[in-house]
């Protein structure tokens, strides 16, 4: 591991955070299907502060967006340090590596690597996946770039290499649930420095998979930051729980949801009034139960952080944070060299 003489991998502002021990807070800033860049400096200035550095994902869900690399260099010269998201999906070996150089040359110094969402599920089900290599490679080949020096085929550089700070994703509950330590070790065996993991509605499952990670050392050989979001509705928890794979929201919270929409007696129409106050109702539910969630998974021995995902909705991130009791962010320095 090519630790520089200050005692950082890539100096980037989260990793400084987690050494440094602090429980670090990652957000999510999602590209917008256009090539208009305000859009991008727009939810940078929400999340901005709110978090130490936010992930700029990379063709989200499948659906065409805007480069998470060009995104990643706006929010960064708005203030925003970005976690760009890089899957296997899309690019080749050679694409990818040429992508790392141009982000790192722009001063990115996070990335996440990932497979991708399956392109049938965006809005060009025809398009051809690559998957050239798969996410355990993509995160060792990020890796000996930075430590070794050198490119995939072993190729040494001629001249600097991208020295990121490698992160990768886990999903606990996927099935085989019984294998999800393991594959979250391959990951971590190959070089991923920090983890985000997918959304964590049930503690008590996610308690029992942390007591498996520690078994296995893990937590003292990566950062992990528990996925946390906010629920807009009862509809959202619903779709959430019953269609996407390895999600667990318990009864209590789908039961929680579905009583803010309250006092509403199920009968006639609803007024645009009274949308406006249930979908309210229900938006603050969300974002007290994601306080809640983020207040538990802080006492849970091996996490690091929370990795708030607010799915285009932005403005959510700050009183998540705030309710929780993370901010203000801690602010630390670079060392000297």
């Amino acid at each position: 591991m090519n630790i520089s003489a200050n005692g950082y991998l890539s100096g980037s502002n989260l990793e400084r955070v987690l050494r440094a021990g602090h429980f670090a807070a990652t957000g999510e800033l999602g590209p917008p299907q256009s090539a208009d860049g305000s859009t991008i400096r727009e939810k940078a200035q929400l999340l901005k502060g709110a978090c130490d550095a936010a992930n700029i994902t990379d063709n989200q869900t499948a659906i065409v967006r805007m480069s998470s690399v060009s995104a990643g260099a706006i929010a960064l010269q708005e203030g925003l340090e970005p976690v760009i998201q890089v899957t296997c999906r899309d690019r080749n070996r050679l694409a990818i590596q040429s992508d790392i150089l141009g982000a790192y040359a722009q001063g990115i110094r996070n990335i996440l690597a990932l497979s991708g969402d399956h392109q049938t599920f965006g809005n060009h089900p025809m398009a051809k996946n690559v998957h050239d290599i798969d996410s355990i490679q993509l995160v060792q080949m990020i890796a000996e770039m930075r430590d070794k020096k050198i490119f995939q085929c072993g190729d040494p550089f001629k001249g600097q290499e991208p020295c990121m700070f490698v992160g990768a994703a886990a999903a606990p509950f996927a099935h085989p649930i019984d294998f999800r330590p393991y594959r979250l070790g391959k990951k971590v065996n190959a070089g991923a420095n920090f983890i985000q993991t997918q959304l964590i509605y049930d503690i008590e499952a996610f308690k029992k998979y942390m007591e498996k990670v520690r078994a296995l050392g893990l937590h003292e050989k990566t950062y992990i930051l528990a996925g946390v979001g906010p629920l807009k509705s009862p509809a959202m928890a619903r779709y959430m729980r019953e269609s996407v794979p390895g999600m667990l929201i318990p009864d209590e919270i789908m039961n929680r949801m579905t009583a803010a929409g309250a006092p509403w007696s199920g009968k006639g129409e609803l007024t645009k009034e009274d949308k406006k106050a249930r979908s309210g109702a229900w938006r603050e539910t969300g974002i007290k139960i994601c306080v809640e969630l983020i207040q538990q998974l802080r006492e849970i021995e091996g996490v690091s952080g929370v990795h708030i995902m607010a799915i285009e909705w932005e403005e959510a991130v700050r009183p998540i944070a705030e309710g929780a009791g993370l901010l203000p962010r801690p602010v630390v320095e670079p060392a000297a060299a």
